[in-house]
């Protein structure tokens, strides 16, 4: 039998592949974008699908306006 030599983790080795990542993240304050103004959103992309008009973006500019104001009301801009 030929000896080959076994390479093992020292105990200092073991604990820093041990040690627990952390997290840079912070905790969520608000409300996410897609979870609110879904009435305005709903309505501004029916508007938006459904219209009529050759230019949907002016036809529906009052519905735009809405929903982007009722973003700003939670804090999100919208351009």
């Amino acid at each position: 039998m030929s000896s080959a030599s076994i390479h093992l983790p020292s105990a200092s080795n073991a604990a820093v592949v041990a040690a627990p990542l952390k997290s840079e993240s912070k905790p969520a304050s608000g409300p996410k974008p897609c979870c609110v103004c879904k009435e305005e959103k709903a309505i501004r992309d029916e508007c938006m699908l459904f219209s009529k008009s050759n230019d949907a973006q002016k036809d529906c500019a009052s519905t735009i306006d809405k929903y982007k104001s009722c973003m700003a009301g939670f804090g999100f801009t919208l351009p």
